[in-house]
């Protein structure tokens, strides 16, 4: 069946039977443990020898974050989204609210109108991300409307289109757009509210961007979504797009406003199609607008009018044509909306639900990546979000990234939200999403903040998760889940590890490859303390030349961090030799040391008799030393210096006598 979505609503079917993970024992934010003793839980293993591939630092990003959640974390990137900024005018401050809020236009709270555009809602909101050190996502309109002024218009009038069902009750002639009977207005006049706008708009507006904060690739505005869900503007945006969006129209239009992005800053990053969910992998804003009415769900029409071609499918293919045709990339992300359909979304979000809903909420996280797990909505098979998306990239525009810049699991104001979020974020770490944006961000005091937290800022001094994705394994991801990575400037190994259960769980952890370190520090976020994360006693690892071992307890429902450094010194650099000196210079060369995870440099050493010991640093291997006094003698030695800062061994000596003048 068709999904039915509001602002901030998702509409699903019956939940059906659940399997799997094990139902929370009491209520999130309960206490840390259970009482009685561990559970044996699944064994943990990481192995460091498999492959590895980045993790974007994009996939840690939200919509409209507060200030100073966004500094604290140092947030990579924030959106500007949502169905308001489909048709806003930046010259006038003045975004439509759509069906969020009865079609008005309701002029931004502006200080100082007379000097718009500067000073607009979208200045204010990359200003704050210029002060953050966060990249930001503004949404550019494909619509083809933006509000004609700045006084409050809207779009279906009681006085002029007759009784509706509800008004606006501090604008009491603005409807819903519905009559009494329940049957939708038509034939309203979209410049009741909105005037024309096309490429020329957006080329402008860019150039306001660019003339106050630089062009993409020097500080300026890095990324534009194209629009926000435009397979719904037929229902967020029916009084000046009543017709769900075709294929053709979405080609047609991407074509238009991408292209002048590009145009207008080349180095710009653009996202598209931006749609609301499951059903615009498949289907256009028409065929989900026909086939609600007429049923037609297993040959939509406009589908079948392009070859029977999965919309999504379809629209990158499209893509690829232009840069065939043009030369130019015009499609960098393909971005597609993601809210779990099984009720586990909106609502009260401190209020997490009964056990039940609280196990299906974090079995919903298995539709991001899991290809054998059937949804538990109306969508009833399986989705794997992230990998579905790559491979549709792969077979239709290769080099294309992927997006969702929409997303909520729910509950991000108690600890099962939070559990579920911070899954989530190892899922896209490690299923190699390339950006993603929380909607309606936490705040931060709530739970769903320390999620960010446990892999931006786990020890309040900036500590991270790693940006290097190693293959990490769960005997039983349902209930214990493990994300890893290496970190690169240090060549620490970081794990996250989440216990969706209401037990405590005590597991085996195996590391293959050899660990960095002897032992792991331990940072934790549980219902024992809820505004706060836990140093936690470090845990001693079992090490050989090849693995370690260890075995710990993971709380009920916690999430925990563990960060092993890396504690192993490179080995000394060997084969030190010394050129023929001059009076004033000699070369010195040697072979590179060997680290366990990367040598950063060496510390080239000299002394001469009655002098103090020189030291400088170097990235080579080979060194001309060029302020030597003629007629004395130096000692030389090297040591190699790893990401950690661990400083090897001396290497063998080499002495040398400069020459008299």
């Amino acid at each position: 069946m068709p999904p039915h979505r509001t602002w901030l609503t998702l509409a699903a079917t019956a939940l059906l039977a659940t399997t799997g993970t094990a139902l929370p024992a009491r209520a999130a934010g309960g206490a840390a443990g259970t009482g009685s003793a561990a559970e044996a839980g699944p064994a943990l293993a990481v192995d460091l020898s498999a492959p590895t591939h980045p993790i974007s630092p994009y996939v840690y990003g939200m919509n409209f974050t507060e200030e100073a959640l966004a500094k604290e974390v140092r947030l990579p990137v924030r959106r500007w989204g949502g169905n308001a900024t489909t048709r806003y005018n930046f010259r006038l401050d003045t975004p439509n609210r759509a069906a969020d809020w009865y079609f008005e236009n309701i002029a931004g709270d502006n200080a100082d109108p007379a000097a718009l555009p500067d000073g607009s809602e979208t200045d204010r909101f990359v200003d704050q991300d210029k002060r953050t050190g966060t990249d930001s996502v503004i949404t550019l309109p494909l619509i083809g409307w933006a509000p004609k002024e700045r006084a409050k218009a809207c779009g279906f009038s009681v006085e002029k289109y007759g009784p509706q069902q509800s008004t606006d009750q501090w604008a009491p002639d603005c409807g819903n757009g519905v009559r009494p009977d329940g049957t939708n207005i038509t034939g309203n006049d979209p410049h009741d509210t909105s005037v024309e706008v096309g490429p020329e708009y957006v080329t402008d507006w860019m150039a306001h961007l660019r003339g106050r904060y630089g062009d993409a690739s020097h500080g300026g505005v890095r990324f534009y979504n194209l629009d926000n869900e435009p397979d719904i503007w037929h229902s967020t945006h029916r009084d000046v797009h009543p017709a769900g969006a075709s294929y053709d129209e979405m080609r047609d239009k991407t074509y238009a406003i991408a292209a002048a992005v590009k145009a207008a800053d080349a180095k710009a990053q653009t996202l598209g199609p931006v749609g609301w969910g499951w059903s615009s992998i498949t289907l256009s804003g028409s065929d989900q607008q026909r086939c609600s009415i007429e049923g037609c769900w297993s040959n939509p029409p406009d589908q079948a009018a392009h070859g029977g071609v999965p919309f999504g499918e379809w629209y990158l293919q499209q893509m690829r044509a232009y840069e065939q045709a043009h030369g130019v990339r015009i499609l960098d992300y393909y971005d597609n909306h993601w809210y779990p359909q099984a009720g586990v979304f909106g609502g009260d979000p401190s209020d997490p639900g009964d056990a039940a809903k609280q196990a299906l909420r974090l079995r919903q996280t298995r539709t991001l990546w899991d290809r054998a797990y059937t949804d538990e909505s109306w969508i009833g098979q399986p989705v794997y979000l992230i990998p579905r998306m790559k491979d549709m990239v792969a077979r239709n525009y290769p080099g294309t990234k992927v997006a969702v810049t929409e997303y909520n699991f729910g509950a991000l104001g108690s600890l099962n939200g939070a559990l579920a979020q911070a899954d989530v974020l190892g899922i896209f770490g490690r299923e190699g999403a390339d950006l993603a944006t929380l909607w309606s961000p936490p705040t931060s005091a709530e739970p769903g903040a320390y999620a960010f937290r446990m892999f931006l800022n786990y020890d309040g001094q900036g500590g991270r998760f790693g940006d290097t994705s190693v293959l990490s394994t769960s005997e039983d991801q349902g209930r214990l889940a493990v994300y890893g990575a290496r970190r690169g400037a240090d060549g620490a190994l970081t794990l996250v590890v989440v216990n969706k259960t209401g037990s405590d769980l005590t597991s085996p952890l195996t590391v293959k490859g050899g660990a960095p370190g002897t032992s792991a520090q331990v940072y934790r976020y549980s219902g024992a303390d809820l505004t706060a994360i836990a140093r936690a006693a470090d845990l001693p690892l079992t090490t050989t030349a090849t693995s370690a071992t260890a075995s710990t307890t993971f709380p009920a429902n916690s999430i925990t961090t563990l960060v092993v450094p890396d504690s192993v010194p490179p080995t000394a650099p060997a084969g030190l030799k010394a050129g023929r000196p001059t009076a004033h210079a000699v070369t010195l060369t040697w072979s590179a040391a060997r680290d366990n995870v990367a040598v950063k440099g060496y510390q080239l050493s000299r002394q001469a008799p009655g002098e103090p010991v020189r030291t400088q640093d170097l990235t080579a291997t080979r060194a001309v030393v060029t302020d030597l006094a003629p007629g004395r003698r130096y000692t030389f030695w090297v040591r190699a210096r790893d990401l950690a800062g661990n400083l090897g061994p001396k290497s063998q000596s080499v002495q040398v006598t400069t020459p008299p003048r």
